[in-house]
Formats: structure tokens, C-alpha cells, sequence
């Protein structure tokens, strides 16, 4: 997730539809994702994209921000949409990065935006929810809360659902930003929402993870923690995986509220804030231990576990290969020592690396051929095959 956490706490929408096709279709014939256009890719935050990716990335283009980039882009019909710590969201051209338009919010943007047909949500560290026309770049819509956002907007049947530091879990009509209801909780919300099966799961500071009515935002069940989480919970089907500030993953039965693992390394516990992403084989989580371990899904044993220079906050992506081929399905992370990792999502090897020279907690977004993701001292990289010519504002 986000660096600002820290400061806070002590130390499947347009993929799912996707990727449920892809498996029901010949493995030679799955098509290609050409947009990742929310948080984690779909609505069950599943950190998945399948599309086409060379095995050695190169930079296509980079651009650089006034600030620091925490937040996740997001990807739609040719544009990469990324939020900044200096309060303007960027839309830039994903064939050259040229600079379409930008936004100014009214604070520091570090939730990730999620693109719904014609407009872009996100929130900013003022408390405010922003609908903007993505044509125009002009505002749609604001809703003010009583806290930070860092929460991402997650979406279904027209409801945008988020979470702000005022407690409280939001749902507002994306057509025009009125409020359809709110859960207060006992504490902060950082994370994202996962949406599945008509159900919103997420996590907060209050050390649970709840499960609501997307319909009227009644609470159903809630799970203790153990401790608080700032991560966002990964969904699939009946099940959900989460990471928290204790250092702990857990799988949950979101809908019988029973824990069915739990995983801590041995030798130390330090916080997660980093996302999980999930197949039917793995799930992926990066710690501020600098570890990204892969764990499997039904008994939390690890499979493999890959050790960086820095803490792992970026919350990783598995690229799965638009022909099929598994050999070639990878994970890509960012780390606080400056790379930009690839590995082989079945063994955990290392196959690709970019050295950055800052900082990453921002997480992948990849889509169209393209792998985007940004660093804290506000370049934001989009990788993918070599293009004739690169540019730098």
C-alpha cells in the first residue's frame, strides 16, 4: 500500500470478466487485457492480468512529476491515469506519455483511481472523493468526508464503495456522487474494498475484517485480526487474503466469518501493508521484512520466498501470458531499494530487473502491452517493448 501508513499507525469488474473468460476459452486463444482500469486490477482485488509482456522490459517512456508517486495507476483506452503527492492527477498518453491533462485535487493524491466508462475516482489526504470527466479533465462531482482517503473507489452496479480515516466505509452513486449509504467502524480505513458476490470485504485500523451488504451496508460478519491492517483484501470466490501490521497473512471464509490460516515468518513479524494478489496456486505478499513470499492458497505453507534490499510496500501483480503458456506467467513488484522486479511466478527465480535509483511503494499496473508504475521522487516509468523513441518531459 501507501508509504503515508506509517505516519498513521505505529510501526474479478473488467478483469474478472476477463479472466473467467480466459479459462473457459482454448489456452492459445485467450485474449490480451487492454485496460487496468481500478486498484488491483477488478473488483475482487485479485493483483491479476493476462496480456503480453516481453520477457526483458524495456523503458518505453518516463515522466516526471513535481512529487512523490504513491499512488497505483490506472489504465484505460490508452491512458495511464496516475494521482500525485503534489495534488494534481495526471493523464498521460500511453504510447508516447505525453501529458493530456491534469487535475487539481484539493490535497495530496495517494489513492489509486479507478475509471468508470467516461469519469475517474479517487480521493485525496483533504477527504475528498473526486469524479472527473476523463475527456475533459474538468470535475464531474466532489464528495467531502471527515478524513483522508487513501482508499481507492471499488465499483459495481453504478456504487462506488471506498474508505476514509474518518472510520467510515462510503457508497455513493457514481453518476452523480450521492450518498447511497455509510458503515462506521471503530477506526481508520486504509485500504481498498473488495467487492464479490454482492458483499464488500475490507479491512481497518480496528483489527477486523467485515463484511457488508453492497445493497444497503449492513454489516453481515466480521473476523478478528489480530491486529490493525492497512492492506486491502484479496478475493476469491468465498475466500479472502489479507495481510496486517502484525505481520501476519491470513485466509479468511469471508462468508462462514472463520480464519482458515494463518502464516508469520518464524524469526520476525514485521507489518504488511502490501496487497496480496491471487491465483488458484499462490498467493503473493510483499512485507516490510523485504520479503515477497509466495504462499499456497489452501494451507499457507510457502512455495517460494524472494528477498530484496528493501521493504516490499508495492503490492504485487501476476502477469499470466495471453497465449497460454505458464512458463511465462511472472510477478512484478516494486521495492524501497529502488528495482522494479520480475520473477517466475512458479519458482519465485528472478528474471528481469530495473533499477529506478528511488524508493517504490507505488504498485504495477499492467494492461496493453504495458507495465506502469511510478517512484517516490515522482518519475512514473511505463515499460513494455523498446519504442522508437522515448521521451522525458
Amino acid at each position: 500500500m501507501k508509504r503515508s501508513l506509517a505516519l498513521q499507525i505505529v510501526e474479478w469488474l473488467v478483469l474478472g470478466a476477463a479472466f473467467c473468460s480466459a479459462h473457459a476459452q482454448s489456452p492459445t486463444t485467450r485474449p490480451g487485457q487492454t485496460d487496468w482500469p481500478s486498484f488491483r486490477g477488478d473488483a475482487q482485488l485479485t493483483g491479476v492480468a493476462i496480456t503480453t509482456l516481453p520477457e526483458r522490459l524495456a523503458v518505453r517512456w518516463k515522466y516526471e512529476a513535481a512529487e512523490a508517486v504513491t499512488s497505483t495507476a490506472a489504465i484505460t483506452r490508452g491512458v495511464a491515469y496516475v494521482g500525485c503527492h503534489d495534488g494534481n492527477l495526471y493523464a498521460l498518453d500511453l504510447t508516447t506519455g505525453r501529458l493530456k491533462w491534469k487535475y487539481a485535487a484539493k490535497g495530496p493524491i495517494e489513492s489509486s483511481p479507478t475509471v468508470v466508462a467516461k469519469a475517474i475516482f479517487f480521493g485525496d489526504q483533504e477527504g475528498v472523493l473526486h469524479a472527473v470527466d476523463t475527456q475533459t479533465g474538468q470535475a464531474r462531482w466532489t464528495f467531502v468526508t471527515e478524513g483522508q482517503i487513501i482508499s481507492s473507489p471499488n465499483h459495481q452496479a453504478g456504487r462506488l464503495v471506498f474508505g476514509s480515516y474518518d472510520n467510515v466505509v462510503y457508497c455513493l452513486a457514481a453518476r452523480d456522487g450521492k450518498l447511497i449509504w455509510k458503515h462506521e467502524t471503530q477506526d481508520m480505513v486504509h485500504g481498498t474494498p473488495a467487492i464479490v458476490r454482492e458483499r464488500v470485504v475490507f479491512a481497518g485500523c480496528d483489527g477486523k475484517l467485515h463484511v457488508i451488504r453492497l445493497a444497503d451496508g449492513q454489516e453481515v460478519a466480521a473476523v478478528k485480526l489480530g491486529s490493525p491492517c492497512g492492506a486491502s483484501a484479496a478475493c476469491q470466490g468465498k475466500h479472502a487474503f489479507i495481510g496486517t501490521v502484525g505481520g501476519q497473512v491470513l485466509a479468511i471464509d469471508w462468508s462462514a466469518a472463520r480464519t482458515l490460516w494463518t502464516y508469520e515468518d518464524p524469526e520476525r513479524q514485521l507489518p504488511i501493508v502490501s496487497s496480496a494478489a491471487i491465483t488458484p496456486d499462490a498467493v503473493i505478499v510483499g512485507g516490510r521484512d523485504k520479503r515477497l513470499i509466495a504462499l499456497d492458497p489452501h494451507t499457507g505453507r510457502p512455495r517460494w520466498t524472494f528477498i530484496t534490499k528493501g521493504k516490499i510496500e508495492s503490492s504485487p501483480v501476476v502477469v499470466r501470458s495471453a497465449d497460454g503458456d505458464t512458463s511465462k506467467d511472472r510477478v512484478f513488484v516494486g521495492s524501497a531499494d529502488g528495482n522494479v522486479y520480475a520473477l517466475n511466478l512458479t519458482t519465485g527465480r528472478e528474471t528481469w530487473r530495473f533499477e529506478t535509483g528511488s524508493a517504490i511503494s507505488a504498485s504495477p499496473a499492467v494492461a496493453a502491452d504495458c507495465l506502469v508504475i511510478a517512484t517516490e521522487d515522482g518519475v512514473i516509468y511505463c515499460f513494455g517493448r523498446a519504442a522508437r523513441s522515448q521521451r522525458s518531459p
